[in-house]
């Protein structure tokens, strides 16, 4: 399940992940990156991992296709809101491998914090 929400920060694209990600979840959410990347935004992204119950393989292929055709430079910020600390870990691993996007992991009672990392203008 691939759930849009709302968090209350206009830039950023919000998402909820429990369970098992569909072809037609991941093609809504890729069709929000596309259209932002059209419009000359910058991806700001909040997800919010619940539960992590893999993906269908065609979904697999459409985000495959989404990063082959548009690459890694349209991303600004990524914060992951999740209750596994080793999520965080990974997500902070990712923010030195991938020097040009921020990627921050937060814990779920840390969400506000997430938030106001996201509402950051120019980064930290």
């Amino acid at each position: 399940m691939l759930e849009i929400i709302d968090i209350g920060v206009d830039e950023a694209i919000a998402y909820r992940v429990g369970g098992k990600v569909t072809e037609a979840e991941m093609t809504r959410l890729l069709a929000l990156f596309r259209e932002k990347i059209a419009r000359g935004e910058k991806l700001v992204i909040y997800q919010e991992v619940v539960s992590i119950g893999g993906a269908e393989f065609d979904a697999l292929v459409e985000k495959f296709k989404f990063f082959r055709d548009v690459g890694l430079s349209h991303f600004e910020r990524i914060a992951v809101v999740t209750h596994k600390k080793w999520m965080n870990r990974v997500i902070d691993m990712e923010d030195k491998l991938f020097r040009n996007i921020e990627m921050k992991g937060f814990l779920f009672e840390e969400k506000q914090e997430a938030i106001d990392f996201l509402n950051q203008q120019g980064g930290a």
